[in-house]
């Protein structure tokens, strides 16, 4: 059997895609609000507008996967942490 990650790494893992999606959630406003007009420069806004839901799937299964190996212990906030619960994360370079 391969390995299993453990509830700690879930709920890593949930805080870290969690920050990600807000990020992603307002890179795409600022794109939306700076290129408004549908044509070449919307092309970015659609892209990360993709990537979110690809993410929001991504979250979905993992929750799914989650609560199916600890029935007992594994709850939603895990992956869809309330109150600002995040993880901190960077980009390694800085514009």
């Amino acid at each position: 059997m391969s390995p299993r990650l453990t509830l700690e790494e879930h709920r890593d893992l949930g805080l870290s895609l969690a920050y990600v999606r807000d990020e992603l959630q307002k890179r795409t406003i600022q794109l939306a609000n700076a290129y408004p007009q549908p044509g070449p420069e919307a092309v970015p806004e659609e892209l990360l507008k993709e990537a979110l839901r690809t993410l929001e799937s991504v979250r979905y299964e993992l929750d799914q996967i989650m609560c199916h190996e600890y029935p007992d212990n594994g709850t939603p906030e895990v992956y869809y942490p309330e109150g600002g619960q995040r993880a901190t994360w960077r980009p390694l370079r800085q514009r």
